[in-house]
């Protein structure tokens, strides 16, 4: 039966504090038909048009409530039918895709889809542990995919890219992927972020349980999945959210406040409990019905200051004259909580990109409760530095250095994402100097150091192909080049990485506190060389001691080890296997001495990265 709206539902929705509003608003089927309710205060009337009426507006009217939601039935109605909202306002009548619709048409077409969301989910043993997998002292390591354009000419991609993707995550060692938006958009080259269905999988790439395939089928190979979604602003399309009752609903009235220059969409009104209740239900929805296990918030930082992208006179300052937004604040901390609090072992990770501070503390301290914070410091500083010829990079040796100033401030993920490799940036791989075996060093040595630094490595897909040329959405991933021996050596090696960040504790439990690091060698500008230790803080695993060389010269350095004994090389991104010249320390270095830090020599390979760990812990 479906579920009765009740006085509560009404409170705590106009509140915004409804987490599962998705329960009682939008389109419930039942073996005799289906309950239609929808939020719509202003509006004058609102009817359901359906193949079954002929599409004809006050054919199957709803009844209004002082709530603002509307609720109808229809009777007999089947799954599988279209259907919109005809919403009679004071200037007409807008025909409108369901808010809270499960299911809709494939774009072009926008009509909502009656559905019900049944499916027998086969991953009950990835839950008996869910909340270690994305344990702040765990290894991590997310792999970023655009299913539209990972593989291309598969009918159904959520059901037939199910199995590929979860193999060739589970080959390369990577423990979650994550995908960008994959609630309905109108507009594919947003690459999902124009959200018009905010509990709508898109049907471009199949049904809802095909989705929910997907996620199982990855759960059961034990790869978690991180979603990306986007509560900072929505498109302007007649058929979504905008002026949804004939009035500023979802939105702001004022411009200043309502509507974003940059990307030419409206900005969710967070003071409304409404909208409050509408996204936060949003984001339960998809971790509650499609079992996801992070949300990665898109575009923080515009929710954050008023200013942002805005000249003055052009914002709105807030009740103590300032530039933060307070009612965003304040959804995102109650938003962080809610989600702990309903679905412990849920992460929610946020692409901020200022100097906001308190990203990733707990509310109660005064943050705004995030697990994780996107470093886009670390990525600029990063590929800046690595986009130098080599001869020049002594001059900024600091853009590798300076992060240890902060690196353990917030909770990171260190991002390679889609927004580095788009708009004539170039690949990853087209970023990097030299000729072509150069190229191939430098792009293993910048994967090298992203993974055995602080934090948690993000790659988006292509990356661990060594793709060539920059990703282009209408496409497909260039899947060939893993039969030529230096992409592959590049694939490899991202294997490895993954299998001796797992390996080695000291590589993960140690990423967001500062016992976990130490320089050992952090002033060889000339040198171009770089070496530090990582420790297990948590379980007092072995130490792990990293070195790099920025140069393509072999160099040998001389620096103290956190303690004599044999110390055996786990990780060459110069070895042969990978397409590199070989040069190393021959397996291991020998240190001894009981100084506190006993020196050792050992050699760093060119434009290479070794990790050692010592022989018997």
């Amino acid at each position: 039966m479906t579920r009765p709206l009740t006085d509560d539902d009404r409170w705590l929705f106009g509140e915004g504090r409804h987490d599962h509003a998705y329960d009682v608003l939008g389109c419930h089927p039942d073996e005799h038909g289906a309950t239609f309710r929808v939020w719509a205060p202003n509006a004058r009337g609102v009817s359901v048009l359906t193949d079954g009426n002929g599409w004809t507006v006050g054919a199957d009217r709803l009844t209004g409530s002082d709530s603002g939601i509307w609720e109808g039935r229809i009777e007999g109605i089947p799954l599988g039918q279209t259907y919109k909202y005809a919403v009679e306002t004071g200037i007409g009548t807008a025909i409108k895709t369901d808010p809270f619709g499960f299911h809709g048409e494939v774009p072009p077409k926008a009509a909502s889809v009656v559905w019900d969301l049944d499916y027998e989910w086969g991953d009950g043993d990835w839950f008996t542990d869910r909340g270690s997998h994305l344990a702040h002292d765990g290894p991590i390591s997310i792999y970023e995919v655009h299913l539209g354009s990972w593989r291309t000419g598969s009918g159904t991609p959520f059901r037939d890219l199910a199995q590929p993707l979860a193999d060739h995550a589970v080959a390369h060692g990577f423990t979650h992927v994550e995908f960008l938006p994959l609630q309905e958009h109108p507009f594919f080259g947003s690459w999902g972020y124009q959200v018009t269905g905010y509990f709508m999988p898109t049907a471009r790439y199949g049904t809802p349980q095909d989705f929910m395939y997907l996620v199982d089928t990855l759960h059961q190979a034990g790869v978690g999945v991180i979603l990306d979604w986007v509560p900072s602003h929505f498109p302007t399309d007649a058929h979504g959210l905008g002026r949804f009752d004939g009035t500023a609903l979802f939105e702001h009235e004022d411009p200043r406040k309502g509507f974003h220059p940059d990307w030419q969409s409206y900005i969710f009104n967070y003071g409304r409990g409404e909208v409050r209740s509408f996204l936060r239900s949003s984001a339960n929805f998809f971790v509650d019905k499609y079992h996801i296990d992070g949300i990665r918030v898109d575009a923080v930082a515009s929710m954050l200051y008023l200013d942002y992208s805005r000249e003055e006179g052009e914002w709105v300052p807030n009740e103590h004259g300032g530039n933060h937004n307070l009612e965003a604040i304040s959804f995102l901390r109650d938003l962080n909580g809610a989600l702990q609090s309903r679905h412990p072992g849920v992460k929610v990770i946020a692409e901020e990109s200022t100097s906001f501070s308190g990203v990733t503390k707990p509310p109660e301290s005064g943050g705004l409760g995030f697990a994780w914070k996107w470093d886009m410091g670390w990525m600029n500083d990063t590929l800046s530095y690595f986009g130098r010829e080599p001869i020049h990079r002594s001059y900024h040796h600091n853009e590798l250095t300076f992060r240890s100033m902060y690196a353990t401030s917030e909770a990171f993920v260190l991002p390679l994402s889609h927004d580095e490799v788009v708009h004539g940036k170039g690949s990853l791989l087209g970023k990097m100097p030299g000729d072509e075996w150069q190229r191939f060093s430098n792009l293993r040595l910048l994967l090298a150091y992203q993974w055995t630094t602080q934090g948690k490595p993000l790659l988006f897909m292509g990356g661990e192909l060594g793709q060539p040329t920059e990703w282009n959405h209408d496409g497909s991933l260039p899947w060939e080049l893993l039969d030529q021996p230096l992409h592959a050596g590049v694939a490899r090696l991202v294997g490895d990485l993954n299998r001796v960040m797992r390996a080695e504790p000291a590589l993960h439990r140690g990423d967001h506190v500062p016992e976990g690091f130490e320089w050992l060698s952090a002033d060889d500008a000339e040198g171009g060389t770089l070496a530090w230790a990582r420790f297990d803080p948590v379980g007092g695993g072995r130490p792990v001691v990293v070195a790099m060389g920025t140069t393509p010269v072999p160099r040998d350095i001389t620096v103290g080890f956190p303690g004599a004994g044999r110390w055996v090389e786990v990780l060459n991104s110069d070895a042969e296997v990978y397409g590199g010249s070989g040069q190393g320390n021959l397996g291991a270095v020998i240190v001894e001495g009981d100084d506190w830090r006993p020196r050792g020599t050992l050699t760093v390979p060119p434009l290479g990265l070794v990790v050692l760990a010592r022989e018997g812990g």
